[in-house]
């Protein structure tokens, strides 16, 4: 058995891995869907404080509270950062890294210095309500809520690096109406032999869009 930890991205809650949940269950796993500090769910604890090591903290917080040591982190999008955060700060529970469409980020980098001035111009777009969220895109899902800006522009700050895990899949999206990115690395890491990497005909969000192949990226894990 294996105990997956399923992280949203940006703006979204469990309930994005929530169907994936179930049919990891089924084979036979444990699974637990996150919703992070201020979205979803958890709204109610949004403040201007909440950053990326708050995210991060609420993975580690989960893997020692529930005493995991098994455990396969799946980030989507900006669940990348959090995903690489909590398995360098407690590389002892984590067994594997499934990165879907996400972020695979190095010692100081950020959301913000990751993505393209599209996806830069979306986060503050979205600010005026208070300074501090970023409102959720008109073609969401309707469960999404604003998320932190902090957490998007925090650089993430890393002890060691990924090849510490055996066990790292990266799956890419194709069908991004505009250039997509995490273009660029998806084609690092397909060259590397330390990595399993997947293309996927999906729109970013693979778990609705392609969930019976992103099912079979993470029962490989089992």
């Amino acid at each position: 058995m294996t105990t997956y930890i399923l992280v949203p991205g940006a703006w979204h809650g469990a309930w994005t891995f929530a169907p994936l949940a179930r049919e990891l269950r089924r084979s036979g796993h444990e699974a637990y869907p996150l919703t992070l500090t201020g979205l979803g769910s958890r709204k109610h604890l949004l403040t201007a404080s909440v950053n990326l090591d708050t995210h991060i903290e609420d993975v580690v917080n989960l893997l020692s509270d529930e005493d995991i040591t098994d455990a396969v982190l799946v980030g989507h999008s900006y669940a990348g950062m959090v995903i690489t955060g909590a398995a360098d700060r407690v590389p002892e529970r984590v067994k594997g890294l499934v990165y879907v469409d996400a972020m695979v980020p190095e010692d100081g980098q950020s959301t913000w210095s990751l993505v393209t001035d599209n996806e830069r111009e979306w986060y503050l777009s979205g600010t005026a309500e208070n300074g501090y969220t970023s409102a959720p895109l008109p073609f969401f899902d309707p469960r999404a809520t604003p998320h932190p800006l902090a957490s998007l522009l925090q650089a993430v700050r890393l002890e060691g690096d990924l090849s510490r895990f055996d066990r790292k899949s990266y799956v890419y999206a194709t069908q991004w109406p505009t250039p997509s990115p995490f273009a660029e690395v998806y084609e690092r890491l397909s060259g590397s032999p330390q990595w399993q990497t997947y293309a996927i005909e999906s729109g970013h969000n693979v778990m609705r869009e392609a969930p019976e192949e992103l099912l079979k990226v993470l029962l490989s894990h089992g």
